[in-house]
């Protein structure tokens, strides 16, 4: 007796879903590298003008806290009392104190003892370190399918930033770019846990007004100088008022950023959403040549292909592990029109 398939059947369904939430969550991930990746050329604009970097942070997270606010409060209909569960606290704490200053903080302090492309280097170690917790805390083991991958992902990103010439090491500096590593690992890892129950624009706004005020603090006490300037930056070669930057970086690399960065990690999980946003890399280096005239040589655009073919073998192996019979669970796609996400 022959059984026929229709469209109907529950597992064609859940494949279509799964193919559906894959292609989705990727998108978003990459528009988050995207965002991302404009910090960089945008945040030297000011600093080129006078800004110093713990100012040019500051001001991004601080305004990118801002423009989340109001949404945050409309998604939290109804969730206010997820603001009493100590979980929420410990959630948004680690996110905005390591994940949002601390990442920051640190990458910048490594700036100041290395060069940029080492340091970049060295925080972009953190999706190595979220395949090593999931293997520590959940038994993750990594299979030969993603070893593989993070191998051609960091031989990629090594020939992208093009630190394979005359580099002068410094050890503190060396600690500082470990420490935005573990920022940068935690963001990924705290940011794909919905634990507390929080929607995406909550989360992020509460945990990028944590960074903030730490951030602030920070240049209170001294920790990082904070200095700005109101004169006209150079953006694509054209003169532009300082306040145009500044917007940019609070909109579009901060607020818009974290949102479909956590967005894209409650999709993906930790660790292919970490291995995605080394897109960043790539878009940094992309928006340098658009925005600041630093053209990239043909080895670092082989390393973006090397590293999206390191992309593309952990999310192959991941699949392969979650759905040996050809199927896999797909969880429910987050809400992003009303971020009213279900708890778990």
């Amino acid at each position: 007796m022959t059984t026929t398939r229709t469209s109907l059947d529950p597992t064609t369904t859940t494949r279509r879903t799964g193919a559906r939430t894959l292609l989705l969550g990727l998108a978003v991930a990459l528009v988050s590298a995207s965002m991302f990746g404009t910090a960089g050329a945008v945040g030297k604009s000011l600093i080129l003008q006078g800004w110093t970097p713990g100012a040019a942070v500051t001001a991004r997270v601080a305004l990118g806290a801002v423009v989340l606010a109001a949404p945050a409060v409309v998604a939290m209909r109804g969730r206010w009392h997820l603001l009493r569960r100590p979980l929420t606290w410990i959630h948004t704490g680690l996110f905005g104190l390591i994940a949002v200053a601390g990442c920051q903080l640190f990458y910048f302090l490594a700036v100041e003892q290395l060069s940029v492309g080492v340091a970049l280097m060295l925080e972009y170690l953190g999706p190595l370190l979220v395949v090593g917790w999931l293997w520590a805390r959940h038994g993750q083991r990594p299979r030969p399918l993603t070893v593989g991958g993070v191998v051609l992902a960091v031989a990629g990103l090594l020939l992208v930033l093009d630190v394979l010439g005359d580099v002068q090491l410094s050890t503190v500096g060396v600690m500082w770019g470990l420490l935005a590593a573990v920022g940068l690992a935690v963001f990924f890892v705290v940011g794909a846990d919905d634990a507390s129950g929080l929607p995406p624009t909550a989360f992020a706004a509460l945990g990028m007004t944590i960074g903030a005020g730490a951030l602030i603090l920070a240049g209170v006490l001294g920790v990082v100088p904070m200095a700005v300037s109101t004169g006209d930056v150079v953006l694509a070669g054209l003169d532009a008022p300082w306040w145009v930057p500044v917007l940019w970086l609070g909109l579009v690399a901060a607020a818009g950023a974290y949102l479909t960065g956590i967005v894209a990690a409650r999709m993906l999980g930790a660790k292919v959403s970490s291995f995605v946003g080394l897109a960043e890399v790539m878009f940094a280096v992309l928006f340098a040549w658009l925005l600041l005239a630093e053209i990239p040589a043909p080895v670092q655009l082989l390393g973006g292909v090397l590293i999206v073919a390191g992309v593309a073998a952990i999310k192959a192996d991941e699949r392969e592990t979650e759905a040996p019979s050809g199927t896999y669970e797909v969880e429910p796609l987050p809400d992003v029109t009303d971020d009213r996400t279900p708890t778990r």
